[in-house]
C-alpha cells in the first residue's frame, strides 16, 4: 500500500478508560466530530462506548444521524450535536433521537416547528455564551432564550436535557478567562434551574479541563483530543505523563531511492540542495493527503530507524528525504508519526514542525490515505482488525 493509517482501537479504550479515572465520576462524552478527528468515526465511537463512554459528540448533524444510520441506537448512547445553521435537518434529527444544542431563538423556533412536524419532543442542550465568544447565547439574551425554552417545555415540545458551555483557554492553567467561565457558567445554570429546568446534565470540560481542572467536570466531560491519545497541552505534559497512549501511526513506502551528486535542486524552487553526494527517497504522500505544506524543509520522517527531515517543499503527492549516505529501498516504510515508543516522530512533533497544533496533524489526513483499525472488540471480525476507508462510515 502506497500509504496507510493503523488507527489502534486498543489504545483508545485505554484512553477512554484513564479519562474516566479522571472525571471525577462525571458521565463521558467522546466526541468524534470531523471522522474521529481522522481516526475513523464509527469504528472509534463503537470501542469508546465498550469502554465506558455513555455520550457520543459530533459537530454538524449529518455526523450525528450518520451514527444512527450506522446501527449506534439511543439505547447505547445519547448522541448531541451542536453545530447547526438554519434550515438544519432538525426533523431528521429529531426521529434519530439525537440531543440537539441550541444558542438563539432562531434556532429554537427551528426546532420547534419540526416538532410540531413530526410530533416528536426535543431533548435540548441550551449553550450560554460564557466568554468563548463563538456559538453559544449572550448572557442578556439568556433570560429570554430559557423562558421560551422553558414554555415550550411546559408545553410538552421539548425537554431541557441540559446546559452548557465551551472554555476558551482551558490549556493554560492559570489563565484568568477560566474563574471568569466558571462564574458565567454557574450563573448561567442557576438562572435556567431558577426558573424550573430540571437539568440532567450541566457541561464545561474539554479534554484539556478533563485532565487538568477538576472544578469543571459538572455532570459530564466532552472529551475530544485526549480520547485519541494526544495531549491537549503538550506544555504541562507528554501523553504518556497523562497516561494516554496516541491512537494512530502513519506510515507510506518508499516510491523511489536513487543516489544523486552534490549540488542537485529537490523539489519545486530548489529550496533544498544536496550538499554532497547523496541517496533521496521518495515519500509518495503530499498536502492532498493531509500532510502540511507547512512542513516543507521541517517534517520528520524515519526511515531505517532514523530520523529524516522532508527536503525541500512538500508537493501535492510527495515529498523527498535526504537520506544521506544510508542505503534504501523502493517499499522501505518510512514512519511520518506514531506513538514514538520505537523512536518514530509523533503528531506533536509534526506539529511543532509546522507551528501548529497535534488536532490539525491527525485530523487532516486525508480520503486518499486508507485507516486500517486493528485491536478491535466491536464487530472487526476474528482478527480483531477492520481496514475502514475513511469515508466508509
Amino acid at each position: 500500500m502506497r500509504a496507510e493509517a493503523t488507527v489502534d482501537l486498543a489504545a483508545l479504550r485505554s484512553n477512554v478508560e484513564t479519562l474516566r479515572a479522571r472525571a471525577s465520576g462525571a458521565a463521558l462524552m467522546a466526541v468524534v466530530k470531523a471522522d474521529a478527528y481522522g481516526h475513523g468515526a464509527l469504528p472509534c465511537a463503537r470501542e469508546a462506548l465498550l469502554a465506558g463512554a455513555t455520550w457520543l459528540g459530533t459537530a454538524t448533524p449529518e455526523e450525528a444521524l450518520a451514527l444512527r444510520a450506522a446501527g449506534i441506537g439511543p439505547e447505547q448512547a445519547r448522541v448531541l450535536c451542536w453545530l447547526w445553521t438554519p434550515g438544519g435537518p432538525w426533523a431528521e434529527a429529531l426521529r434519530a433521537s439525537v440531543d440537539v444544542s441550541v444558542s438563539a431563538r432562531w434556532a429554537l423556533d427551528e426546532l420547534l416547528a419540526a416538532v410540531g412536524e413530526t410530533g416528536v419532543p426535543a431533548r435540548v442542550h441550551l449553550k450560554a455564551d460564557t466568554g468563548l465568544g463563538r456559538n453559544g447565547c449572550q448572557p442578556h439574551d439568556w433570560p429570554d432564550l430559557v423562558v421560551a425554552a422553558r414554555r415550550a417545555e411546559a408545553g410538552g415540545l421539548l425537554r431541557i436535557a441540559g446546559v452548557w458551555s465551551h472554555l476558551a483557554a482551558a490549556d493554560e492553567p492559570g489563565h484568568p478567562s477560566i474563574r471568569a467561565q466558571l462564574t458565567a457558567f454557574d450563573e448561567a445554570v442557576g438562572h435556567a434551574e431558577a426558573q424550573g429546568a430540571r437539568l440532567e446534565v450541566r457541561h464545561l470540560a474539554n479534554s484539556p479541563a478533563t485532565l487538568l481542572l477538576p472544578e469543571t467536570h459538572h455532570d459530564l466531560v466532552r472529551t475530544g483530543l485526549a480520547l485519541y491519545g494526544l495531549s491537549p497541552v503538550p506544555e504541562v505534559g507528554s501523553p504518556a505523563d497523562f497516561g494516554l497512549r496516541p491512537v494512530m501511526t502513519l506510515e507510506a513506502r518508499l516510491a523511489s531511492v536513487k543516489r544523486v551528486p552534490g549540488g542537485h535542486g529537490v523539489s519545486y524552487g530548489h529550496h533544498y540542495t544536496t550538499p554532497g553526494e547523496t541517496t533521496l527517497g521518495l515519500v509518495p504522500v503530499g498536502y492532498a493527503d493531509g500532510i502540511p505544506r507547512h512542513a516543507s524543509g521541517t517534517g520528520p520522517v524515519q526511515v531505517a530507524g532514523k530520523w529524516r527531515t522532508a527536503a525541500g517543499r512538500v508537493a501535492m503527492d510527495q515529498f523527498v528525504v535526504d537520506l544521506g549516505g544510508d542505503s534504501a529501498e523502493p517499499g522501505d516504510t518510512a514512519v511520518l508519526f506514531g506513538p514514538g515508543d520505537r523512536g518514530e516522530p509523533t503528531a506533536e512533533d509534526w506539529a511543532r514542525a509546522c507551528g501548529t497544533i497535534a488536532y490539525e496533524i491527525v485530523t487532516r489526513i486525508g480520503v486518499r490515505v486508507p485507516r486500517r483499525h486493528v485491536n478491535g472488540t466491536a464487530g472487526t471480525g476474528a482478527g480483531g482488525q477492520e481496514g475502514t476507508p475513511r469515508h466508509g462510515q
